[in-house]
């Protein structure tokens, strides 16, 4: 019981960094605003000739796609007074392997989401609240600790780092396909979206380990007390007699 229990509990700090991520991944999928805002910062509109109303059609139009059951994205636009398609077959493809990606985060952030609500209730049932604390303090430096590699690593060359991820994640180089596909999302579009979502995580990971690590720190003359507000008290020892005490029954009597 002892293994799994501890298995248990460093499945649960493996699990908050991953809850963490495919979180604020999936938050990153379904944001308008990361949309237009990227649009306007990397001036989408005069890169394309599209207008913003459009632009803001396209970012709907893709949040629509990403949270349906279609396979493959069809979305028309009018340019120049033309309604137009705006993605050619390949770049369909590549967005069908992307809706991919997105759905393997949202099960890794249904998964891990119900494990660690499991695990949390099952300890708090079993008076082990302290115990609960300490994992989510660990969890939350493991999320730190991991999300700053990445950081340094993007830092350095992000460029590097999204190109191998795309080598990992993709079958093909439709990723490259000419079109407006690069044009409406150019590299420093995902440069930021990356920083939002490791700036999302890392936040919600200090806050769970500023939190809870000042609990235990505040607690900590109470480490050894049972979860719950449970202790043992000692034992009661037996009163010694005092000199001159006598049990009941053998006291003498007054003499006649």
């Amino acid at each position: 019981m002892k293994i799994l229990h501890t298995a248990a509990k460093w499945l649960f700090v493996l699990c908050v960094p991953f809850l963490l991520v495919t979180a604020s991944i999936w938050w990153a999928a379904s944001s308008h605003w990361l949309y237009t805002s990227g649009f306007e910062k990397y001036d989408v509109a005069g890169r394309t000739g599209l207008a913003p109303a459009e632009l803001d059609k396209v970012a709907t139009d893709m949040i629509a796609y990403f949270n349906s059951s279609d396979e493959f994205v069809e979305l028309t636009v009018v340019k120049d007074g033309e309604t137009l398609d705006l993605f050619t077959e390949e770049e369909k493809f590549h967005f069908s392997d992307v809706k991919r990606l997105f759905q393997l985060d949202f099960r890794v952030f249904l998964g891990t989401a119900v494990y660690v609500v499991g695990y949390a209730a099952w300890s708090l049932y079993n008076r082990r609240r302290r115990q609960l604390i300490r994992t989510v303090f660990t969890g939350g430096v493991a999320t730190l600790a991991a999300l700053g590699l990445l950081g340094i690593v993007a830092l350095v060359d992000f460029n590097w780092l999204w190109l191998r991820f795309h080598y990992l994640a993709f079958s093909n180089d439709f990723w490259s396909a000419k079109g407006y596909m690069l044009q409406l999302f150019p590299s420093g579009f995902w440069s930021d979206a990356v920083t939002y979502c490791v700036a999302a995580s890392a936040g919600t990971a200090f806050g769970l380990a500023a939190g809870t690590g000042a609990y235990l720190w505040l607690t900590r003359s109470t480490a050894g007390r049972q979860d719950g507000g449970l202790h043992t008290s000692p034992p009661l020892s037996p009163s010694p007699q005092g000199e001159g005490e006598e049990e009941l029954g053998d006291t003498p009597k007054p003499p006649a």
